[in-house]
């Protein structure tokens, strides 16, 4: 499966705004859109594009792909189940995006970046409902129990993590027991309940047309 191996913080830079895509780094004076936030490149400094409304659609999806992860290939089939779901098209994408593995074994603070979530999926390091699993995008649904396998625990990026992370809460829709080191999705996200920055609006427009 194809990767994104180039620089994270360059993306950030190109959105114009923090995508937090490097854990605690983000939050740090190493972060790289504080020391230069502009877009990346010999003329970032200068680079004056007129937005329009297809430019508009098309930054609000490269945003959601960057902050989940996604290549454009996962993202536009997520989208298309989405389209065939009940529901508010918009809203059904970011709950289904919120609802990937990857992203809830960050949301519970037991890895530092969605990318790092990722790994330890895929590593075979996290459970649910007791079971390994290894597929990142797998969907979790409400009563499922995530949580990391019993040699695993000792880890130094969950240590480390979860330690970072302490007394921050996690969203209303999950729960952590931090003793052992696992959590349980309580119910399906709402929209307002996603604290993620995007239109998601302008996304159902770009891939209607």
């Amino acid at each position: 499966m194809a990767v994104y191996h180039d620089a994270r913080c360059r993306l950030c830079r190109r959105e114009g705004m923090k995508l937090f895509l490097k854990g605690q780094r983000c939050f740090s004076d190493k972060c790289a859109f504080e020391r230069r936030g502009y877009a990346p490149g010999e003329h970032g400094k200068s680079r004056r594009i007129k937005e329009t409304n297809y430019g508009q659609q098309l930054r609000e999806k490269q945003k959601a792909r960057r902050i989940y992860g996604l290549l454009e290939r996962q993202f536009r089939h997520t989208f298309g189940k989405a389209a065939l779901a009940k529901g508010v098209t918009g809203d059904v994408l970011m709950q289904m995006l919120e609802r990937r593995l990857d992203n809830v074994v960050f949301r519970l603070g037991l890895a530092p970046s969605r990318n790092a979530a990722r790994q330890l999926v895929r590593h075979g390091h996290m459970t649910v409902n007791g079971r390994a699993v290894d597929i990142p995008s797998l969907q979790v649904k409400a009563g499922d129990e995530i949580g990391l396998r019993e040699r695993s625990r000792k880890l130094a990026v969950v240590l480390s993590s979860l330690e970072a992370r302490r007394g921050q809460g996690v969203p209303e829709w999950m729960e952590l027991n931090t003793e052992r080191m696992a959590g349980r999705v309580r119910s399906i996200p709402t929209r307002a309940s996603i604290p993620v920055p995007i239109k998601e609006q302008l996304i159902v427009e770009l891939y209607s047309k």
